[in-house]
């Protein structure tokens, strides 16, 4: 099995995942090979917590030029993770 660090790569903090925090739903960045199962384990690993449901989001890479070179920028998986009743809540932001 995978390092649970290597899966989560990052939290996506933005206005609407800022929202979805009151819910206790959390998006993280997650490794594009992972599926939901690897992704629910390496949470309740590192953050403690339990998870109650997992959904996740493909993103393609988008075509780019820089003059005359192009390509493609890297692909990307998101998850929505919701947590149980019952679980606290995760501390991105030290006060």
């Amino acid at each position: 099995m995978k390092d649970p660090r290597d899966i989560i790569k990052r939290p996506v903090i933005t206005e609407r995942t800022a929202d979805l925090m009151a819910e206790k739903k959390y998006t993280f960045e997650v490794d594009v090979k992972a599926n939901k199962t690897q992704v629910k384990d390496a949470i309740e690993e590192i953050f403690n917590v339990k998870v109650e449901k997992v959904n996740v989001q493909n993103y393609k890479g988008k075509f780019k030029r820089m003059g005359r070179h192009s390509g493609y920028t890297n692909r990307r998986r998101k998850a929505i993770v919701t947590l149980t009743a019952d679980s606290k809540e995760l501390e991105f932001f030290e006060v």
